[in-house]
């Protein structure tokens, strides 16, 4: 998903801010706004495509099972209470049958991704970086729309592979409490998820910490045979083979010594 540059020379306009990240929300200048989920459904749309979209594929998009003519009504009626909830912010442009944004209106996952783009080129914003809020949170995890799906799925990989890769920049530098700290919310958006492990326990092991990096494992490796009946990979096993006075975890060990 492309994210549109900042204009910092366009004048002052009143601002919308739409929030993706978590609960849906629109705050325009006189407050918090509430949208019918229809129309909440044209302003997401909008959001995640920051190019725009055409009047015909957004209406099939929204409406697929509708006929054309339907589909496209229902698009103009919820342009309509979008713009009149809207009031004197332009909330959405029309351009020869293509519809996108207006240039007011800001985005919490646009923002988010030049966040991440800046932790994944290792531009931290802070001495002693921290994790920023939006990168703790899914786009709009509670909705089931199929053209929200990729997207999701996007930016999750996207902010996941971001606090990774920083993670083990602030570890290598000596900041182990900041890599932590990114680690365990990559681990937190995804509990199975091996490489986010690997950080964590990288760290302890670098600590000096070889219990805490040993008793890590052995959890992450009962809860994936738990779960997903899988055992870590031979990488994640090797990592720890120095300090275990036993045979190396297989698939189909069992117990407190498998």
């Amino acid at each position: 998903m492309a994210v549109p540059p900042v204009d910092r020379d366009r004048p002052s306009r009143p601002r919308a801010e739409v929030s993706l990240l978590g609960r849906f929300a629109l705050r325009l200048p006189h407050g918090h706004t509430y949208l019918a989920p229809t129309t909440q459904k044209v302003l997401v749309l909008l959001a995640i495509h920051a190019q725009g979209l055409a009047r015909g594929s957004a209406a099939a998009l929204l409406w697929p099972h509708l006929p054309d003519r339907r589909s496209a009504a229902s698009l103009r009626s919820a342009l309509w209470r979008l713009s009149r909830a809207g009031g004197s912010c332009q909330m959405v442009v029309c351009d020869n049958e293509h519809l996108r944004l207006g240039q007011n209106v800001q985005v919490d996952l646009h923002a988010a991704y030049r966040m991440v783009h800046d932790l994944a080129a290792g531009r931290p914003t802070a001495q002693s970086p921290t994790v920023p809020a939006p990168l703790r949170q899914d786009l709009l995890p509670d909705w089931s729309e199929s053209w929200l799906l990729v997207v999701r799925e996007h930016f999750r990989q996207t902010r996941l592979h971001a606090l990774e890769a920083c993670s083990r920049r602030l570890r290598a530098s000596g900041q182990m409490g900041a890599a932590m700290e990114f680690a365990m919310a990559a681990l937190e958006a995804d509990p199975l998820r091996e490489s986010a492990h690997r950080c964590v326990c990288e760290i302890h092991l670098a600590e000096g910490n070889i219990a805490d990096a040993l008793r890590f494992y052995d959890t992450y490796r009962r809860q994936l045979r738990s779960e997903l009946g899988l055992a870590p990979t031979s990488d994640y096993r090797n990592l720890l083979a120095p300090f275990l006075r036993r045979p190396l975890d297989c698939a189909r060990g069992s117990g407190p010594g498998a």
